[in-house]
């Protein structure tokens, strides 16, 4: 039985008895009040953190990785589709021997081993498997962060509090494994294992040339590199859950803008990539990259766009907010860019023939 303290109108404070399953009623309240879910906030114990850690643990030491990757999904199993498997296919064509960690809690199932089963039936290293954040975010900032949040003191805001995980959970993956962390709407063109502690710039000044934002969707930094704590540190500093962006993209732009690194520099032990190396479409403009021609001039166009993808470009980002509607037309470049790098058995076909919105030449340059 709990005791709470309650004020009496005579100024006296006397002590009242609360049914613990009213307690429990009211926490669940709170915690569905600030979008938390149950998953989300269960302090995994014994058996269930050992479990994750001894997966871990044991799936980097029997796989040989020659390179680790990570990629979180946050949606349902159900939205796990071909353009998500297209993106690990990508990945293993380019890096066949290195080892995908895929931390989600829908797909650490045997309905999730069974979509990821082409891939281990081939012999590549997958790992599915639930977070379990406390474990992960012990001995960083983000770790009383977690415990505040969880504690309901203070709102998550409204943007879905799944996306935020994921925003500080890949930089403290990083942090504690270090590796390569991929969106699952990036597309692999290129072997990304010679490149070391950089982040890519979305987009640059059209006067000075040097970058104006950087994004997230792609990271490469070693093990304890120090701009990830600082990433780590400014997102439990100054979390805000109003403002779309504010703890993802624009929070890696805030952090390396203070060390006012250039476009090239590794005077600080990273560098910034030009948008060509990993966003060589904006979002603003990828629909284009999902129509096929329909004339001369738009075929010349994205002939010359393919080949300077291909020989400029080491990822390109699909925006997946913006075009998970579309439909990859037969012909497009973004099929020309997935179709060669199938390595299961999957059909492009479901994913084609939907008109969409051309962008012209002068306007995706």
């Amino acid at each position: 039985m709990l005791l709470a303290v309650k004020e009496t109108s005579s100024g006296f404070v006397q002590k009242q008895k609360v049914s613990p399953i009213k307690t429990e009623r009211r926490t669940r309240r709170r915690k569905r009040r600030n979008g938390l879910t149950p998953e989300m906030t269960q302090k995994p114990q014994g058996k269930s953190r050992q479990k994750f850690k001894t997966r871990i643990k044991s799936f980097l030491s029997e796989s040989s990785c020659k390179s680790l990757f990570f990629m979180i999904w946050i949606s349902s199993i159900e939205s796990f589709g071909e353009r998500e498997r297209f993106t690990i296919e990508s990945l293993f064509k380019s890096h066949p021997n290195s080892c995908l960690i895929l931390v989600s809690n829908s797909l650490d199932c045997e309905r999730g081993t069974l979509i990821l089963k082409p891939f281990t039936d081939k012999g590549l290293k997958v790992l599915a498997i639930k977070p379990d954040f406390t474990y992960i975010f012990k001995d960083t900032s983000a770790e009383k962060w977690f415990e505040r949040l969880k504690r309901g003191m203070f709102s998550p805001g409204v943007i879905p509090l799944e996306q935020n995980l994921s925003n500080i959970l890949r930089l403290v993956l990083l942090y504690k494994f270090g590796g390569i962390y991929l969106d699952t709407d990036v597309i692999i063109l290129k072997p990304l294992t010679s490149l070391h502690n950089v982040i890519g710039a979305q987009t640059v000044d059209p006067v000075t040339r040097k970058w104006s934002r950087l994004n997230n969707a792609v990271l490469i930094f070693d093990k304890n590199h120090p701009l990830l704590k600082s990433f780590i540190d400014e997102f439990s500093r100054t979390f805000n859950g109003n403002k779309w962006g504010h703890n993802g993209p624009y929070l890696v732009s805030r952090v390396v803008a203070r060390f006012n690194v250039s476009n090239c520099s590794s005077d600080m032990g990273f560098s910034v990539l030009p948008p060509s190396s990993f966003y060589p479409v904006d979002w603003t403009r990828i629909s284009g990259f999902y129509r096929a021609s329909v004339n001369g001039r738009e075929a010349n166009w994205s002939r010359k766009r393919l080949m300077h993808l291909r020989k400029h470009s080491l990822s390109v980002h699909l925006w997946n907010r913006e075009s998970k509607s579309f439909r990859i037309e037969e012909g497009s470049i973004i099929q020309k860019l997935i179709y060669p790098n199938a390595t299961a058995v999957l059909s492009i076909r479901a994913c084609w023939l939907q008109p969409i919105p051309f962008y012209s030449h002068t306007n995706l340059e």
